[in-house]
C-alpha cells in the first residue's frame, strides 16, 4: 500500500470516487513515509497519525456513501509550523514560543482544508519565524534535503517540500516571503507555488507584513491549481483578501502555451552568475516552451537591484517579531535572527517609507513590463541545494540567504504569482528548477504554463531514492 504515497491528490481522488483504495490505506501510507521522512530528514515537528486516522475513517465513510466534504477529502495534507491549527501549539520552530494555551483557531488556509475533508498528517519544519532560506532552528534543528542528506531542503519552508518530495503526503502548506515555497521546492524538485498576494487569506498577520504568501507545495502544477481552488477566497480576519477568483484554476490549466509570449531572461541582465548546469537545464525548457508554439524572447525585466530595500522591510519584520522579548528569551534565538533584528530595530520610520518607495517603483516596471510579455522564465535560483545547517554556501562570499536568491525574494515585493517547476539534476542528483511569473492575479496563467511543462514530459525529475 505504500504505492498508494507515490500518487497525486488527484490521483487519490479518482481512485476513491472509483472505489479503487480508500482514504484510511492512502494516510497509513503517508504516514508510513511521514514517519521515513522524520527519521532521514527532519521534515516534522509533529506528526498526528491518531487524529490523521480518525479522519481518514469519516472520510472513507462520505466517500462510501457518494458524499464527500469537497475536492481533497481524504488526501494528506502537511501544514508548516507558522500556520495556526486548532489542537496542538504552533511553534514557528521556536523556543521562545509558549506550547502552552487553547490553540483553538485554525488559519484561513488550514480551515478550508478542514471543511472539505483534507486528512491532516503533521506540522512541517521551519526556520525560527520562517526568517531565512534554509531550514534549521533552535527548536527542531536541521531539516536535510531528501536528495541527499548532506545538503539543505530550502527553506523557509523546506519540511514541506521535503515531505511531498518522499511521500508523507501529495499536499503541503507553505508560506513565502522572499522565495520560502519556491526555494524548498527548487532545492527538493517539487512544485510550488507563491499565489498573488491575498488570493490565499492569511491570519494572524505575519511580521513580513504583505511580503508573505501563503503557498503549495505539491507533486505538479495539476495538483497546485486543485489545492488553490480550495484555500483561495476571502476571509474575513484577513483585510487585504481578494475576491473570490473568477474561475476554477483546475479547470483553467488546459490550452495550452501557442501564442503565448514568453520572456526569457537567463541572469537577469548579467547581475546574476547561474550555475552553467543550471542554466542548461532551465533553457532546454524554454525550447520546450518554443516548440509548443510559445513566442520566446530572450530579455530582461528591470529589476534593479532592491535587495536594501528587501532588507528594509525583512529585518524591520524581525524586529518586530521579537520586539516583546525579554533579555533571556532574546538569547534563545537563532543568532542570525538576533543580528538582523538588532539592525531592523535601529531603522527608520523615513527608512521604512524610503523602503516602500522602492517597492512601488518596482511593481511599476514589473507591471509595464507584463504590458508585453505574458510570463517571465528564469532560474528559479543559481545554484543547486548546498551544505545543510549553513545561512549562505560555504566561500559564496555572501552573508545573507538574500545574496544566493536573488530570482525570488523581487516578486514578493511585487506580489506577483510564481512558480517553480523541476527541470532536471545537476551532476550530483540534485533538483534544478525554473521559475514561472506573470502579471499580478494571472495565477492562471503561471499554472497554465507549469501544467504545459508536466503534459510535455519537460517538468518533474525522478523521486529521491528512499534514502
Amino acid at each position: 500500500m505504500t504505492e498508494l504515497a507515490e500518487l497525486t491528490a488527484s490521483r487519490l481522488v479518482d481512485g476513491y470516487r472509483k472505489g479503487e483504495f480508500s482514504p484510511v490505506e492512502a494516510v497509513r501510507a503517508a504516514l508510513e513515509r511521514a514517519g521515513h521522512a522524520q527519521r532521514t530528514v527532519n521534515a516534522f515537528v509533529r506528526l498526528d497519525a491518531e487524529e490523521a486516522l480518525v479522519r481518514a475513517r469519516a472520510s472513507e465513510e462520505r466517500w462510501r456513501r457518494g458524499e464527500p466534504s469537497g475536492p481533497v477529502d481524504g488526501v494528506p495534507v502537511t501544514v508548516k509550523d507558522v500556520l495556526l491549527m486548532k489542537g496542538g501549539p504552533t511553534l514557528r520552530g521556536s523556543r521562545t514560543v509558549s506550547p502552552e494555551g487553547a490553540w483553538d483557531e485554525d488559519a484561513p488556509s488550514v480551515a478550508r482544508l478542514r471543511e472539505r475533508g483534507a486528512v491532516f498528517l503533521g506540522r512541517t519544519t521551519t526556520p525560527e519565524f520562517g526568517w531565512k532560506g534554509v531550514t534549521d532552528s533552535p527548536l527542531t534543528g536541521v531539516t536535510r534535503n531528501p536528495y541527499d542528506t548532506s545538503r539543505t531542503a530550502g527553506g523557509s519552508s523546506g519540511g514541506a517540500a521535503a515531505a511531498v518530495a518522499l511521500g508523507a503526503g501529495p499536499l503541503a502548506l507553505g508560506t513565502d516571503g522572499g522565495g520560502s515555497v519556491r526555494i524548498p521546492a527548487s532545492f527538493c524538485g517539487t512544485f510550488g507555488l507563491k499565489p498573488t498576494y491575498g488570493r490565499v487569506p492569511h491570519h494572524p498577520a505575519g511580521p513580513f507584513g504583505t511580503l508573505a504568501h501563503v503557498g503549495p507545495l505539491t507533486r505538479d502544477a495539476a495538483d497546485a491549481a486543485l489545492l488553490l481552488d480550495v484555500i483561495s477566497g476571502p476571509d474575513s480576519r484577513d483585510w487585504s483578501a481578494l475576491p473570490p477568483a473568477p474561475g476554477s484554476y483546475a479547470d483553467a490549466l488546459g490550452g495550452g502555451v501557442r501564442g503565448l509570449r514568453v520572456a526569457y531572461s537567463p541572469s537577469l541582465g548579467g547581475q546574476v552568475a547561474v550555475r552553467p548546469v543550471v542554466a542548461a537545464a532551465v533553457r532546454r525548457a524554454v525550447e520546450c516552451l518554443a516548440g509548443l508554439g510559445a513566442y520566446v524572447t530572450e530579455t530582461d525585466p528591470d529589476l534593479t537591484e532592491p535587495v536594501e530595500a528587501f532588507h528594509a522591510l525583512w529585518f524591520g519584520g524581525a524586529a518586530r517579531v521579537v520586539q516583546s522579548l525579554g533579555p533571556h528569551q532574546r538569547e534563545l534565538l537563532d543568532p542570525g535572527l538576533r543580528e538582523i533584528a538588532a539592525i531592523g530595530a535601529r531603522l527608520t520610520a523615513l527608512d521604512h517609507l524610503a523602503a516602500l518607495d522602492v517597492r512601488a517603483g518596482l511593481g511599476r516596471r514589473t507591471g509595464r513590463f507584463h504590458e508585453t510579455y505574458d510570463v517571465l522564465v528564469t532560474p528559479t535560483l543559481p545554484i543547486t541545494a548546498f551544505e545543510a545547517g549553513v545561512e549562505v554556501p560555504r566561500g559564496s562570499g555572501h552573508h545573507r540567504w538574500t545574496g544566493w536568491t536573488p530570482f525570488t525574494y523581487p516578486f514578493n515585493m511585487t506580489q506577483q504569482p510564481a512558480a517553480t517547476v523541476p527541470v532536471g539534476l545537476d551532476g550530483d542528483g540534485l533538483p534544478i528548477g525554473m521559475q514561472l511569473v506573470a502579471a499580478r492575479h494571472r495565477d492562471d496563467l503561471v499554472l497554465r504554463v507549469a501544467h504545459t511543462l508536466y503534459e510535455a514530459g519537460m517538468a518533474g525529475v525522478e523521486r529521491p531514492r528512499r534514502v
